[in-house]
């Protein structure tokens, strides 16, 4: 009698279409908690917003609001092309497709969210105009979307990724996306955010920005959960050089999104400085470090108090409390070593 053939790795080539009997189920239960957590952009309430604009927002703040908007407004975008282009392709288990399927929902619910931010905080169309090509004429924002291209663009044209330097190719994307782009670049983005918020401003943007902090979570979480899988199957993966390729990549993370605060901070706001900005980005990449289950490189603190609140209420307590209020029924189950 023959041997059956051997299932498929996470990253082997190829386009399993079998969810029976389903190989990697805790795909699945994220995609399923991610319908669970269904929210829409009409939910936001900017009223307020638009009078914090006008009568309590100085200079300095205004500077601020206007560089990260202008940066909402390609920076979802560039993630979920990477979704696209590089990797649906290559993740080889439909349950794990699926919950890139959800992903790339909630990243075009951000690109909604942050249009509508923008015609809020921007009625001008000039102004407008110049945000949403932030990426060409704002040095600081280019920087940060000429990192994303370099990883990106290192696997667009890897059809397949039959080879280990192929597969170390696309887990150093993967990396990438999952500790600089979104555990990096949009945590910088949410500190700004609440710090504003713990001042008792904007209360509008804070609370969408809640809803977009469960999505981006959650999405790395799926995203470590892949790397570890990757990991498990094929240990060698994760050398030594892979270990020195990363931290040198958040390394370079870090010099780009301190760029952007240097830029969004030069109007001096108060009770925020690059110096706190950089000690909180090489935290956030510690703890991004951590995550990959590997050492800690930079030894920094979280110097904002306001970011422990937010870690403890919107990461655990924000989705409970949602629960009630606005959680979308999840009929049905399903076996997991069922067959056919």
């Amino acid at each position: 009698m023959s041997a059956q053939p051997a299932a498929p790795r996470l990253l082997d080539p190829g386009f399993d279409l079998t969810l029976r009997p389903m190989r990697y189920p805790q795909f699945y239960e994220m995609y399923r908690d991610a319908i669970r957590n269904t929210w829409t952009v009409e939910e936001v309430d900017f009223s307020l917003d638009v009078n914090d604009l006008k009568h309590k927002l100085g200079p300095a703040e205004r500077h601020l609001i206007e560089r990260l908007v202008a940066f909402f407004a390609t920076g979802d975008s560039i993630v979920a092309n990477n979704l696209v282009l590089n990797l649906y392709q290559h993740i080889n288990a439909p349950e794990a497709r699926m919950y890139l399927s959800r992903q790339l929902y909630e990243e075009a619910l951000h690109v909604q969210f942050y249009l509508t931010l923008l015609d809020t905080y921007l009625p001008d169309p000039v102004a407008r105009a110049k945000a949403f090509a932030a990426v060409e004429n704002i040095p600081s924002i280019r920087a940060k979307a000429e990192f994303c291209f370099k990883w990106m663009d290192s696997v667009q044209d890897l059809k397949r990724i039959g080879t280990r330097e192929q597969r170390r190719q696309f887990l150093l994307n993967l990396i990438c996306f999952a500790c600089c782009i979104e555990g990096l670049f949009f945590f910088a983005a949410f500190a700004y955010v609440y710090y504003l918020r713990s001042r008792g401003l904007l209360h509008g943007l804070a609370s969408g920005t809640n809803w977009v902090f469960r999505d981006e979570s959650c999405h790395m979480a799926f995203a470590f959960e892949v790397i570890r899988t990757a990991r498990t199957e094929e240990p060698g993966l994760f050398d030594e050089d892979l270990q020195r390729q990363v931290v040198r990549m958040l390394e370079e993370a870090v010099e780009c999104e301190m760029q952007f605060a240097e830029d969004v901070l030069s109007g001096g706001v108060a009770g925020l400085s690059p110096r706190d900005m950089r000690q909180y980005l090489q935290y956030c990449a510690d703890q991004r470090l951590a995550q990959l289950g590997l050492p800690r490189h930079f030894g920094a603190s979280n110097p904002f108090a306001f970011m422990d609140l937010q870690d403890v209420q919107e990461v655990t307590n924000f989705f409970e409390r949602r629960v009630s209020a606005y959680q979308v029924g999840v009929e049905g189950e399903v076996a997991f070593d069922a067959a056919f």
